[in-house]
């Protein structure tokens, strides 16, 4: 085990320093004298270590960089996504010195720290935590991102218990007064500053906001439960539990959610929605929370949008191959409505930004109407509905039409009337795009005469419908390729090749061993043809406009076999179709 002593500068000396990144990488065949000329040049005035500049330009890919070092200097490789820190340990080295060298101490036995680091030849980060600890320091190299994750974690973990602790004993004070614990919820909070000063309750719900941006979470789920108070996380589509909270604080963690949502903290037994904006990590989230009773008090749930992710376009949601063709066909569309439609959390939000960005130019009036607005779009008129007031997407939809637009986004259609409204808007020479609740494209159809549009008003306004889920996309880091057995390949009715080739990702430190990193959605595009809606004007069933669509001529590839397709790319695995696809086929 390598352990470096750096000298204290009093001239007594220490061990000599590491031999040179650039060197190493020489020796070990992985560069040449030429690219590390090139990374040096590019290196200087770039503030970048030369193994990221390395990494950038092609050169080599981390897990290179990691096996030199481990075999040129000894040094060990931990994968911190499999290892529980000590939370004592953000005691020994502080925060903000372990960010700004990404550094984290995973393990201290007597005089010895031993610190994971992307860069172990980083001798100045080496020297700060020596004279920081007074420890002799033993260097173990982890990839990049799982050190920043880790350092996430670990301080993030400590803020908690610090705030649990402390919240625990003023509510001792107090008597366990659970006014006494809800006061501490009322004070100005920055998410992410200095909160030394703040109250516990204040910190606590800042680190899990902080543990929440950092993990990629879509939604925040705050559970009561018969003695304790349950913190999980929506993480690529699957909820996973974070952190356990005392049932005696409960009461402070929700009152203080409430009064950054501006709700009413005294009202316990309706459910209640609200939202607040805060800056984390230099992003800008925007927290839409829902309350709910239960048995056990009230469940929290907040779902997290980034605002400065909004940048969409069709490049960004997963669309490939033909349906980039439909895509483009169907949104130059010079009237008609388009709809998206799948479950809730299926992406299609996401999706009607990205239209809105492709349509959105300076020859246009865009004007939308949304509950609530997610992303703010520049050169977009976004309405917000407010039903309280009356603005509904009905009245709204109606105001609209005399602002003599282009282009209309409908956040949802949830009524008839919204529905009727949208399609005579349509053929009166409207672009509209919207969202609506049905499980897959020909199922639209069905919605819209159920809600009491008429079958020929469908007919002659719906131009297309955009079915879609989405799926976890395999890591690209330990991506691997096997050949699936006979029934992996009819599961997804596929004829059996013993020569075929799947792929799926085997885990690594990258993708927390969970062999996924990443979504991307599956689409089932469906443009409306003469023949589809003659069809539909004349009354016809679900099965025989299916008939029609089996037809080769006709374009159409079924959600199914596009998620299939993505399975025999790698993009996913045909486990993953199976959670998602199968279940609702």
């Amino acid at each position: 085990m390598a352990v470096i002593e750096t000298s204290g500068g009093n001239g007594n000396g220490g061990s000599k320093r590491p031999k040179r990144l650039g060197d190493i990488l020489i020796a070990a065949g992985l560069i040449t004298e030429e690219q590390l000329e090139e990374a040096l040049a590019k290196q200087k005035g770039s503030g970048k270590r030369l193994g990221t500049v390395l990494q950038d330009e092609g050169y080599i890919t981390e897990l290179e960089m990691i096996e030199a070092l481990q075999m040129q200097l000894g040094i060990e490789f931990i994968d911190l996504n499999k290892i529980n820190i000590p939370t004592e340990l953000a005691q020994v080295v502080p925060a903000n010195i372990a960010k700004q060298y990404q550094v984290v101490p995973v393990r201290m036995i007597r005089d010895e720290l031993y610190l994971a680091m992307a860069d172990p030849l980083n001798f100045y980060a080496l020297e700060e935590v020596r004279k920081t600890t007074h420890k002799k320091i033993v260097p173990m190299i982890a990839m990049a991102n799982s050190v920043d994750r880790a350092i996430q974690v670990l301080y993030g973990n400590e803020g908690a218990a610090k705030a649990i602790e402390e919240m625990k004993r003023e509510a001792a004070l107090s008597g366990d007064d659970e006014e006494a614990n809800r006061d501490m919820a009322f004070s100005a909070n920055l998410i992410g500053e200095d909160s030394a000063n703040q109250a516990p309750a204040i910190r606590l719900v800042n680190s899990i906001i902080e543990r929440a941006v950092a993990e990629r979470a879509s939604d925040i789920h705050l559970e009561p439960r018969e003695e304790e108070f349950s913190v999980r996380m929506r993480i690529d589509g699957l909820l996973r539990d974070i952190l356990t909270v005392p049932r005696e604080l409960q009461s402070a963690v929700i009152s203080r959610i409430k009064v950054m949502s501006n709700l009413d903290i005294t009202e316990r037994r309706v459910p209640q929605d609200g939202r607040f904006n805060v800056k984390v990590q230099g992003k800008d989230i925007d927290l839409r929370v829902s309350t709910l009773p239960t048995v056990y008090g009230e469940k929290i749930v907040a779902r997290l949008l980034d605002k400065t992710a909004g940048n969409l376009d069709h490049s960004s949601i997963g669309l490939i191959g033909d349906d980039i063709e439909k895509y483009d066909r169907l949104i130059r569309i010079k009237n008609g409505v388009i709809l998206i439609v799948g479950p809730t959390g299926s992406g299609k939000s996401t999706t009607m930004y990205a239209m809105i960005n492709d349509l959105n130019t300076r020859e246009v009036n865009l004007i939308t109407l949304e509950d609530p607005v997610e992303y703010n779009v520049d050169g977009v008129n976004q309405v917000q509905i407010n039903e309280k007031t009356g603005m509904t997407f009905a009245a709204g939809l109606r105001s609209i039409l005399r602002q003599d637009p282009d282009i209309i986004g409908v956040g949802e259609i949830r009524d008839g009337e919204t529905a009727e409204i949208a399609m005579r808007s349509a053929i009166t020479g409207h672009v509209v795009l919207s969202t609506i609740h049905t499980s897959d494209a020909l199922g639209t159809i069905e919605r819209l005469i159920d809600m009491g549009v008429e079958p020929y008003l469908v007919a002659s306004a719906l131009k297309g419908v955009f079915s879609q889920r989405l799926v976890r996309r395999i890591c690209p880091d330990c991506r691997e390729s096997y050949n699936p057995s006979e029934e992996e390949q009819i599961d997804l009715g596929l004829e059996y090749d013993p020569a075929r080739v799947f792929y799926r990702g085997r885990g690594c430190p990258k993708c927390f061993d969970t062999g996924y990193r990443g979504r991307t959605g599956v689409f089932e595009i469906l443009p409306l043809t003469i023949k589809v809606r003659r069809m539909i004007a004349a009354g016809a069933g679900r099965e025989a406009i299916e008939e029609t669509l089996l037809d080769p001529k006709s374009g159409f590839t079924s959600l199914k076999d596009n998620a299939v397709h993505l399975v025999e790319q790698g993009v996913t695995t045909s486990e993953e179709v199976q959670r998602v696809i199968y279940e609702d086929i």
